[in-house]
């Protein structure tokens, strides 16, 4: 504003048309169009003026919106579809807004009650009693501590329950899933596969978003026949033994903490091998943990084909976590993406989701919503239903 004032004003002053738009880098039907508003309107035509569209060509009537409203407010406990239902029977003869252009009718007055995301508490699953090395492995981080470059350390560790072994312990500088995948891979590779791993219900073992709580790294060990356990919140004490060596660990490799990551990764390798071929157990009749193990029997060999012979479709879930039926899309989760899951029809418009040997629940071809069944990783596993 202050330059068309100035522009102005020297036109005022007598200052010809063109040189004074030339020295201002404008256009003349620029400089005419600023002094007709001023002659206009004064000071106050020479202020922005809003961008905004006189017409919006999909906009709402103000005055079918105001109906919207009146009517959300006589009947407070409606919904936009009765409302949309309640303007088709006052007037027939309009063309009806969309359910979803009534919802942010009522959203924009204010008139919307959001409701609080439940968040799905984690509950822990059955746990089982190892009776030789490799039916249970167990898995977690350490509590993570900072470094002498002030950059953060969370030690990923895995140990075998039975013998006490101590696979990994590898410093990472986040507990993504990402840093924990080749890790998990590496010692499967070397070691062969658990019957089961018990983990917290922390990132990345668990996600508390997510469908049943699973995450990438759970539905990957599912794949692989390797079953989940949980243990419950705030019982750290159902992973006695891991959390025993980790007090260990914490006294022989982080005090003091190294100077980065990779000093810090050689200390903790310094101590696997000590863990394993130097320290004694008690717990193991004062034998060392690479006496008492023996590698898994199951090989790990890549990800095994998953085929459903009893369902009526297998399914490819999308990257965004949908599986498309009949040109209609469900939501399931994005753990699953990329992961084939099997889908039955069990009624009419009724279908029933699949994965592996565990149900997740029901969708009708209307609403395609997923209605999430028992939890099959809950406390009692519950294996797919005969066919």
């Amino acid at each position: 504003m202050d330059e068309r004032v100035r522009f102005v004003a020297r036109l005022l002053d007598g200052e010809k048309m063109a040189p004074l738009c030339r020295s201002f880098g404008i256009s003349r039907k620029t400089g005419y169009k600023i002094f007709e508003r001023y002659k206009e309107m004064g000071l106050e035509g020479l202020t922005d003026r809003s961008r905004r569209p006189y017409r919006q060509a999909n906009r709402l009537p103000f005055q079918l919106e105001s109906l919207i409203v009146s009517v959300k407010k006589e009947q407070p406990s409606w919904g936009a579809p009765k409302i949309r239902e309640k303007l088709l029977r006052l007037y027939p003869h309009i063309h009806p807004p969309a359910v979803s252009t009534v919802h942010a009718v009522l959203d924009r007055h204010g008139l919307v009650v959001k409701r609080k995301r439940r968040r799905q508490r984690a509950e822990g699953t059955a746990l089982s009693a190892s009776r030789a090395p490799n039916d249970l492995w167990c898995a977690d981080y350490k509590g993570e501590f900072m470094l002498a470059d002030k950059r953060y350390c969370y030690p990923l560790t895995i140990t075998d329950h039975e013998s006490r072994y101590l696979f990994a312990c590898e410093a990472l500088g986040s507990t993504r899933e990402a840093f924990a995948f080749p890790v998990f891979e590496r010692v499967f590779r070397e070691q062969g596969l658990p019957t089961a791993i018990r983990t917290d219900n922390g990132v990345p073992f668990a996600s508390p978003n997510a469908l049943y709580g699973l995450s990438r790294l759970s539905v990957w060990w599912l794949r692989l026949g390797i079953a989940i356990e949980r243990i419950k919140p705030g019982c750290p004490q159902q992973n006695g033994r891991h959390e025993r060596m980790h007090l260990t660990l914490k006294k022989e490799t982080t005090k003091p903490a190294g100077d980065n990551l990779l000093q810090q990764q050689g200390r903790f390798d310094d101590f696997v091998t000590y863990y394993n071929e130097e320290r004694p157990h008690q717990s193991l009749g004062q034998k060392l943990p690479a006496e008492a193990h023996r590698p898994s029997p199951r090989a790990y060999t890549g990800l095994p084909e998953v085929d459903y012979p009893f369902h009526d479709k297998t399914v490819t879930v999308t990257t965004c976590g949908r599986i498309c039926l009949n040109r209609k899309k469900v939501n399931l989760s994005t753990v699953f993406a990329g992961q084939k899951v099997g889908i039955k029809q069990v009624d009419d418009k009724l279908w029933l989701a699949s994965f592996m040997l565990y149900d997740l629940g029901y969708f009708d071809e209307d609403t395609c919503r997923l209605e999430p069944i028992a939890n099959p990783f809950g406390p009692n596993l519950l294996p797919m239903s005969p066919v």
